[in-house]
């Protein structure tokens, strides 16, 4: 077992501290939509304009500049629409410094395998730990050249890391990037231009607890009627006393509706935010609240029932059932997405192929799912798996983190617990000792099937291993197969069948005695020779 990397044990996966749930404004009236545009363009200037100055004040920013910049928004908006302009500025740039930590993390990476690889003669073979040097004498100068240039540009990412210097975009680079590229994006500059508007509008308000209905900006009722504050120099256009605007709509959350109506009514916290989908020329409100996180079951009480292990793969999930010894219970199932399309398209896929796997391990009876704690940020680098384009494209479309956010989320509100496991050689290992034995002529079995089979193993704590056969004339029925995976506390486990005398087919008791004389044969052939 030498080289081999220790692994981590199971753990069990939180859940989710928060949710959001949407539904769209229908029968919004002209008048609705353009003072929706107003409102979003004006708040989206006012946050991009706050943008600029939190990214100027960079590491020197403190409590009183945030202050500082608060009173300045207040006075063309509101106290609370600058709350949440400012607090949505510094979650963004939180989020680029961590966006720019990887990206620091990625380059050193780089840097250190072409490094060694160079440091290698030409031809050089590799390990499975460490690859080998260059193919050729073009290939080195090429990859020499290439260090040069990760050497020159982590450079320029460590001085704006230092100097707390970050690169934002609000409305998304790829969509600023498309701009040079409609053709290829088939949109034309009026549609394109349509689409970077709407994604800077800003439109979402947090929360406050004790405030009627859990929202002093976005207010929705019980009943559905939605009620915006308007800024100051939008006042004029307000419907309704104290500067609010009434849509023509009502809203009613079918997914988790009940919850989000009782905080509305003792009027707790609850955050809204409005964005329009130019693609379907649709309205839409996202409301998301904090919730206590569910206690964690204790790991040995989760795998009282079994578990079923499931291997993540670019197209499906493979998973199978095992019993709370280990064993594989009946047939392996797979369930199966495609990830090709749009984003929303891909995030329905995984969560229709989550949905059919948690409603199998309701029917199952089964309380505990083992998946692997995938993460392959450091994985998908072009300087790791040199020309295997494919096998990188691959690895970089697996949804690993947002398919275990939307299973921990599902999961919990089925009550089914989330047991996370160490990935190290669960394929390897799972196909060595788990796919040829359970193949056969009417059961076909993959590496990603005996996988599933290896995590879940790991998360019930059994050796991945299976139990070494005994030979075939020392089993207990002299050629058959014997695996039975008994606890190590089991009485009797190593010891043969007890021997039952008697006939084979057990219907005639052993000690029975014959109640007639046995007849002759109805045949000549079957007489015997003194019998005529």
């Amino acid at each position: 077992m030498g080289g081999l990397r220790e692994v981590v044990a199971p753990f069990v996966v939180t859940g989710p501290s928060g949710v959001a749930v949407r539904d769209r404004l229908k029968g919004l009236t002209p008048e609705d939509e353009e003072v929706l545009r107003l409102v979003g363009a004006h708040l989206g200037s006012l946050a991009s304009r706050d943008l600029k100055v939190r990214c100027a004040d960079g590491l020197e920013h403190d409590s009183e500049s945030w202050a500082v910049r608060k009173r300045e928004l207040t006075g063309v908006s509101s106290s609370r629409w600058a709350g949440s302009i400012t607090k949505a500025t510094h979650d963004q740039w939180a989020l680029a410094r961590r966006g720019q930590a990887a990206h620091i993390q990625g380059l050193e990476a780089g840097i250190r395998t072409i490094a060694h690889r160079l440091s290698l003669p030409v031809g050089a073979k590799g390990t499975k730990r460490a690859a080998g040097g260059y193919r050729s004498r073009r290939e080195w100068h090429a990859k020499a050249r290439r260090l040069r240039v990760l050497e020159d540009r982590l450079g320029r990412v460590r001085a704006d890391w230092d100097a707390g210097r970050v690169r934002v975009v609000r409305g998304g680079r790829r969509l600023a990037r498309t701009r040079h590229h409609l053709a290829d994006a088939g949109l034309t500059e009026a549609e394109w231009r349509r689409r970077w508007e709407a994604g800077r509008w800003f439109l979402a308000a947090d929360g406050e607890s004790g405030k009627r209905f859990g929202n002093e900006t976005i207010r929705i009722t019980p009943e559905g009627d939605v009620t915006i504050k308007l800024p100051a120099p939008l006042a004029h256009l307000a419907n309704a006393a104290h500067g609010r605007y009434i849509l023509a709509t009502k809203v009613s959350f079918a997914h988790r509706g009940s919850e989000w109506a009782d905080r509305v009514a003792a009027n707790r916290a609850v955050a809204y935010r409005i964005h329009h989908d130019t693609g379907r020329d649709r309205w839409y409100v996202t409301a998301s609240w904090q919730i206590p996180p569910t206690p964690t079951v204790p790991l040995e009480a989760a795998l009282a029932h079994g578990v079923i292990g499931v291997d993540t793969n670019a197209d499906h999930l493979a998973a199978w059932r095992l019993d709370p010894h280990g064993n594989p219970c009946g047939e392996p199932r797979r369930f199966a997405y495609d990830l090709t399309g749009s984003a929303p398209h891909r995030d329905a896929q995984v969560r229709h192929a989550l949905t059919r796997l948690l409603h199998w391990a309701h029917s199952c009876g089964v309380k505990a799912v083992a998946v692997e704690d995938l993460d392959f940020q450091a994985e998908k680098t072009r300087e790791k798996h040199g020309r295997r384009r494919r096998f990188r494209q691959l690895i970089s479309g697996m949804p690993t983190g947002r398919l275990r956010a939307r299973l921990t989320s599902m999961a919990d509100a089925t009550g089914i617990t989330i047991i996370a496991v160490d990935p190290a050689y669960t394929s390897t290992w799972g196909a060595q000792h788990w796919q040829k034995p359970l193949t056969s002529t009417t059961r076909k079995m993959s590496r990603h099937d005996a996988a599933s089979i290896a995590i879940g193993r790991r998360a019930q704590g059994h050796p991945i291993r299976r139990r070494t056969t005994p030979p075939p004339h020392d089993q207990s029925d002299r050629a058959g197969h014997r695996t039975v995976q008994a606890g190590p506390g089991t009485l009797g486990r190593e010891e043969p069948r007890p021997r039952i005398p008697g006939p084979r087919t057990r219907c005639v008791p052993p000690d029975a005695q014959r109640t007639r004389a046995t007849r002759a044969p109805n045949t000549v052939r079957g007489a015997r020779s003194d019998q005529e």
